[in-house]
């Protein structure tokens, strides 16, 4: 029996280290919500689930070049909207982004007010350039 325990946490240990990868820093950037490009740019949004849920939501936010090196792009918005629908109003919520250790690594935190598809909206302006991407997300 504790053989079978044992095993047991090691795979669920496993599993958990599989699931969540690590910057150069150290900085857990966790399993994929999303990404989509933004010129020669890939950007992806991760976290420990791998989904954004209603509520508040933390999250990491990565620009990567096409050789997957981490890319500064400087100054970031990013909000996340819905349409309206029926009787429901147009819904915008801004996300709160800061910087890391690791340049082109971001934190970010974005409260949404109920679970369904939601448009996530970014731009950047910096030493990369200017870039805008968007690209659908879902809350669960």
């Amino acid at each position: 029996m504790l053989r079978i325990f044992t095993l047991s946490l090691f795979l669920l240990s496993a599993l958990t280290l599989a699931a969540c990868s690590q910057s150069p820093s150290g900085e857990t950037t966790g399993a994929v919500i999303g990404s989509g490009k933004a010129g020669d740019l890939t950007v992806t949004f991760s976290n420990t689930r791998g989904r954004l849920s209603e509520g508040e939501n933390e999250f990491t936010v990565e620009f990567k070049n096409s050789s997957g090196q981490h890319v500064d792009v400087g100054a970031i918005t990013l909000f996340f909207d819905m349409p309206a629908m029926g009787s429901m109003a147009y819904m915008k919520n801004d996300a709160k982004l800061t910087t890391t250790q690791t340049p082109g690594v971001y934190r970010a935190t974005a409260k949404l007010d109920m679970p369904g598809s939601w448009q996530a909206r970014l731009s950047y302006k910096g030493p990369a350039g200017e870039g805008k991407i968007d690209f659908p997300v879902q809350a669960k």
